[in-house]
């Protein structure tokens, strides 16, 4: 995905990308590679209502374990069974094919722009 810029950011260092109803939910480069090399993803059962700011989902890695927080209140839509099967995308293309979940929403909460998060993480 090129359009960063389109992108909102959570102070988990997540990445929310708006169409319509539906967010489509990922972790950033930054906290991909402060995890390190991923070998296991834990993603939420399509169907399930989520809250936002609840863990919804695990990243681990080969140094650490990460927790995946629902950026919005909503459902489950979809779940990226690739990811599921190969880890190893979280790393390789964080902002694209590493996308995470898929929820549809109803109210969307104050998220960061990109500008925001950049300053966050002092890059």
């Amino acid at each position: 995905m090129a359009d960063h810029d389109s992108l909102s950011f959570t102070a988990e260092h997540e990445w929310v990308r708006v169409d319509g109803d539906i967010a489509t939910v990922g972790i950033t480069a930054y906290a991909a590679e402060k995890l390190g090399d991923v070998v296991f993803v834990e993603l939420p059962a399509v169907g399930s209502p989520v809250a936002s700011g609840t863990v919804v989902g695990e990243i681990e890695s080969t140094k650490s374990v990460g927790e995946l927080f629902a950026p919005v209140n909503g459902t489950v839509t979809e779940t990226n069974d690739a990811v599921v099967a190969s880890p190893e995308l979280v790393n390789s293309d964080p902002f694209g094919e590493g996308w995470l979940i898929k929820v549809a929403f109803t109210e969307l909460p104050t998220l960061l722009t990109r500008a925001e998060y950049t300053a966050l993480v002092g890059e």
